[in-house]
């Protein structure tokens, strides 16, 4: 390839300014190059809520996003995960004490799905039953904070701290805690998504029904 072929690849990229999603208030997370616009869409972007918030003790909780959307000049994201850190995580466990963790699969007002891993963490060691109480009602939780929240105030309480305030308050009174997060939320189907896989298990149930 020649300096001129390599110089008008060059001249042809365009650089877009990558924004957060509304709820992150459209903030700048950086730019990217690209030919075509096309060639955007479905880029993940990684950042740190302390990056957003300009706050270095939030740094611990790590976003990712996806571009979904490609404007002249901008590159624009949804929500994909949210996720603390590893050393973070290592920091709040103790020797002597328990680690309580759940795993839930929850649908939102707006027909996001979403997995919600919350994590709990006592002062002391539980028991056995004292630890399924625990996981129960961080698992009851999620699924109530689920039924009456879109998509977006779902992952709002998550990032601000406040589910995991709630979780806190309700399973304290089982067993004493220092700590509970939500260490992990991600998303696993947008409605269209939901709303196929709904329409594929129908065909396959009719289909089931006339045999």
């Amino acid at each position: 390839m020649s300096e001129r072929s390599v110089s008008k690849q060059k001249q042809e990229k365009r650089w877009y300014t990558i924004h957060a999603p509304q709820q992150f208030d459209r903030q700048e997370l950086g730019g990217t190059p690209a030919d075509e616009p096309d060639k955007v869409l479905g880029r993940n972007v990684e950042t740190t809520l302390g990056e957003l918030k300009g706050d270095a003790s939030e740094n611990n909780t790590k976003l990712t996003f996806k571009i979904n959307d490609v404007g002249s000049d901008s590159a624009y994201t949804e929500f994909v995960k949210h996720e603390l850190t590893r050393d973070y995580l290592r920091s709040l466990v103790r020797r002597g004490a328990s680690k309580i963790e759940a795993y839930v699969t929850v649908l939102t007002t707006d027909d996001y799905r979403v997995q919600i891993q919350p994590v709990a963490f006592t002062t002391k060691d539980a028991d056995a039953s004292q630890e399924k109480a625990i996981r129960n009602t961080m698992v009851d939780i999620v699924e109530e904070a689920a039924e009456d929240r879109t998509f977006e105030d779902l992952i709002d309480s998550v990032v601000e701290g406040r589910l995991s305030s709630a979780i806190y308050g309700e399973a304290k009174t089982i067993y004493p805690l220092r700590r509970v997060e939500i260490q992990k939320s991600t998303l696993e189907a947008r409605p269209e998504e939901v709303a196929a896989e709904e329409e594929t298990s129908v065909d396959v149930d009719e289909e089931e029904v006339e045999v």
